[in-house]
């Protein structure tokens, strides 16, 4: 059996697509192993919750108070992560670039899923981003990409899957996050089950 790690922020919606296509096998030979959350108030620590799955909360902003910086808070999660010996780890809404301090003990492990093209919108709020520059007329389509996490470089890294999404003329900020959204949940398992293979 595969083993696979998630670590979220938020609501975990890709979390649950990634749990429950292990559940219907479009992930074959493979299960969460854990989750870890960096914030105590994340959805996704409840899914794990309910699934009866291990579950970690561990906050940045202790290691802050204690005038510890992001490598040691990167250290110490990579070594809660050994111990569940992740084939893959996926970071899905995981706020927080990582450091070398953890990449470095996962390499070809860690993938990220982001809500546009590769080399369009990097960081945060990318679906508001591209639908501004749509109604500017800069473009007519966004999309979704999942990518290796090679080093520190932010929505970058080797592409593993990636799905174009049309901007209709219709369309609010919600109908596109709404459709955007669609295609995560069916994109991350793939690209999960791709690497998987090693493909």
């Amino acid at each position: 059996m595969r083993r696979i790690a998630v670590l979220v922020s938020g609501y975990g919606s890709n979390l649950q697509a990634i749990m429950d296509a292990c559940a219907s096998g479009k992930l074959p030979d493979a299960e969460v192993v854990a989750i870890v959350a960096n914030r105590k108030d994340s959805y996704g620590l409840q899914r794990a919750i309910s699934q009866g799955i291990p579950s970690v909360y561990h906050p940045l902003a202790s290691y802050r108070r204690w005038g510890l910086d992001r490598e040691a808070y990167d250290a110490d999660l990579a070594a809660i992560m050994g111990r569940y010996r992740p084939d893959v780890i996926a970071l899905a809404g995981w706020m927080h670039v990582f450091s070398m301090a953890f990449l470095a003990q996962f390499r070809g492990c860690v993938l990220n899923i982001h809500p546009a093209l590769p080399g369009t919108f990097p960081g945060t709020h990318a679906i508001e981003r591209a639908y501004q520059a749509y109604q500017r007329g800069d473009i007519t389509q966004t999309g979704v990409m999942v990518h290796h996490v090679p080093d520190e470089a932010v929505d970058e890294g080797p592409v593993i899957l990636e799905q174009v999404v049309p901007i209709h003329p219709g369309d609010t900020l919600e109908s596109l996050e709404e459709r955007i959204h669609a295609v995560e949940h069916v994109l991350y398992p793939q690209a999960i089950a791709k690497a998987l293979d090693g493909s």
